[in-house]
């Protein structure tokens, strides 16, 4: 299997998974560049994987679910009950069989950023969508702090080795942010010079791994010692989880 990142809008990525001339494309915010992406990889598009409803993740579906027929659009069944992920054939939840080719594929409900927000682990690659970002996580507009903190303990969880990729292209802010966190966090330094040489290059800064992010994402590190008196100076009443990444969140608002 192979994975093809397809920069959309100013910020967006879709992912291309391909298999034997087949592919599935995960939150296609707009149609074009992923019938360009198609057609230079020679690429018959089979179905539409979305991880939440917004419209940056969603927006190109309906132009390609006309321009290539008989397309499955999978989302999460809490979104497919309301109607909020156009074109939508199955509605999908945590623990639901699903297969690309012969690779199982494993659903899991992340919700925090959206409540109908999920996530698709196939082989060691982990599509987020704006659950996890590289050196972040997503703004809560419909859950709130404790919600979020389920949805990335699960995450953070994952083997080391998962490869990651989100839904933005925002690792330099959120590194940035992570020095006003941690400034002495060596992880954190060495990390945003790879990634400022990379998008210097015309590169994206994704996939991350789990492990990047267990060493260098403060919205992970809600039990870092650094991460916990830093918590505190912002408002944060305990050092209980909750408290912490409920402080960290809110500042990352603010910056």
């Amino acid at each position: 299997m192979e994975i093809h990142i397809v920069p959309c809008l100013s910020d967006n990525y879709a992912y291309l998974l391909a298999y034997g001339g087949a592919a599935v494309v995960v939150d296609p915010s707009e149609a074009a560049p992923v019938q360009a992406e198609l057609a230079r990889l020679g690429l018959s598009l089979t179905g539409i994987w979305a991880t939440h409803h917004h419209h940056d993740h969603v927006g190109g579906i309906e132009e390609l679910v006309r321009q290539n027929a008989g397309l499955e659009v999978i989302g999460s069944a809490y979104d497919g009950s309301r109607g909020r992920v156009p074109a939508l054939t199955r509605a999908v939840s945590e623990g639901e069989p699903l297969w690309f080719a012969s690779h199982r594929v494993r659903v899991l409900e992340v919700p925090g950023h959206t409540m109908g927000a999920v996530a698709y682990l196939l082989d060691n690659a982990l599509f987020s969508g704006d659950t996890l970002f590289s050196a972040g996580c997503g703004r809560l507009f419909e859950g709130d702090p404790p919600t979020m903190l389920a949805s990335l303990t699960a995450l953070r969880a994952l083997p080391a080795e998962t490869l990651l990729y989100c839904g933005h292209e925002y690792t330099q802010k959120n590194l940035s942010f992570a020095l006003t966190i941690e400034p002495d966090n060596a992880d954190v330094k060495e990390r945003l010079a790879r990634v400022d040489e990379a998008r210097n290059a015309g590169q994206p800064s994704v996939p991350s791994t789990i492990e990047d992010e267990r060493k260098t994402n403060p919205m992970l590190r809600w039990d870092a010692r650094s991460v916990i008196q830093k918590a505190k100076q912002l408002g944060a009443t305990s050092a209980e989880p909750e408290q912490v990444f409920a402080a960290i969140r809110r500042a990352r608002d603010r910056f």
